[in-house]
């Protein structure tokens, strides 16, 4: 059994969906951000950076996985799926996944800030950031303009980037024009694990027990 420490967010998202595709049991603990209960000192125990998600799988000596990144590499190599066995193939994978980790997610969570969150309203960092954002998405759509998935076949390289690319409108990052790019996010949205992965844990306050559940 694995528990994932989570919450609603893009890079939570990127282990509930890997989880659902790998068909592994897991439990599901929700962390109230608002609340930090990330800063817990039980929780800082599995995490010392106090952010999620983060995993501890009771099968390997209660092993312990932060990072989404880390951890969607450690489910990969476990299970044997959702990472290319060829050499190349393989390295692909893990530099698209590197790709989202140091550039998608980070210049979309700076847009999110600026763009959404900070009561003031600073225009030069607002374009920065989304300018960045669509950059990025640009180079998402070469690369998908004659593949399926970013590394060929489906992989976690896919699983790390759909949760924030989905978020766009959020970010007011704009996708027209983005023709293989928008191919890939319904290729991505019409995959049942991602329909379920997204929902986990539920964005809405949800009646008591249901946040701390077994699923599968």
């Amino acid at each position: 059994m694995i528990d994932l420490y989570t919450a609603a967010t893009p890079n939570g998202f990127k282990i509930s969906i890997a989880l659902e595709e790998l068909g592994l049991p897991y439990r599901l603990i929700a962390l109230d951000l608002a609340a930090l209960e990330q800063k817990r000192p039980e929780f800082l125990a599995i995490n010392p950076n106090g952010r999620i998600p983060a995993i501890v799988d009771h099968d390997n000596d209660g092993f312990a996985v932060f990072e989404s990144g880390a951890i969607l590499l450690y489910l990969a190599e476990r299970s044997g799926r959702l990472l290319p066995s060829d050499p190349k193939l393989r390295s692909q994978a893990i530099q698209w996944l590197m790709f989202q980790m140091g550039g998608v997610g980070p210049m979309m969570g700076q847009a999110n800030v600026f763009y959404r969150y900070l009561p003031e309203k600073i225009p030069l960092a607002i374009a920065r950031y989304q300018k960045e954002g669509r950059r990025l998405f640009e180079v998402l759509d070469g690369r998908l303009a004659q593949r399926d998935y970013l590394a060929d076949e489906y992989s976690i390289a896919d699983i790390a980037t759909w949760p924030w690319v989905r978020g766009h409108d959020w970010s007011g990052i704009p996708i027209d024009g983005l023709d293989h790019l928008q191919a890939w996010m319904a290729r991505m949205a019409a995959r049942p694990a991602c329909q379920r992965g997204i929902m986990l844990p539920p964005s809405r306050p949800a009646p008591e027990g249901v946040l701390n559940m077994v699923v599968r």
